[in-house]
């Protein structure tokens, strides 16, 4: 599995496509069915499954465990959204807290894991591009 991760329009989905040769049906949205889900070879906006588990009291974390042992050849695009002014809704502070833990787990499960900033990846965990 590959992640790829960056703040939000920083050319995410663009390296991806242009890196791994995907094209638009091979990439499914975080908010999508499970079957789809677990069929495509990229998920795009990862942080809207934790959002969806979130409203369908289930645990993400469970989740994307679920999905990793389902699909493991996929790539992962996750916006970070740990940055900045910290919500005031504790809401918003647990959705934020399960995004940023499920980084983590898909970072430790990753064999690669790609930051991009202003369109310019950096590898930060497994071999260059």
């Amino acid at each position: 599995m590959i992640l790829i991760i960056g703040g939000s329009y920083q050319g995410k989905t663009v390296f991806a496509v242009s890196t791994f040769g995907l094209n638009e049906k091979e990439i499914a949205e975080g908010g999508d069915a499970w079957e789809r889900l677990k069929n495509a070879k990229c998920i795009r906006h990862f942080e809207a499954l934790v959002s969806a588990a979130v409203k369908e009291n289930k645990d993400p974390l469970e989740l994307t465990e679920k999905l990793l042992d389902a699909a493991t050849d996929v790539i992962i695009i996750m916006t970070e959204i740990g940055c900045g002014i910290i919500p005031i809704e504790r809401s918003e502070r647990i959705y934020r807290e399960l995004v940023g833990k499920t980084g983590c787990l898909l970072a430790g499960r990753a064999e690669k894991v790609i930051r991009l900033v202003c369109g310019i990846p950096s590898v930060i965990k497994g071999e260059s591009i």
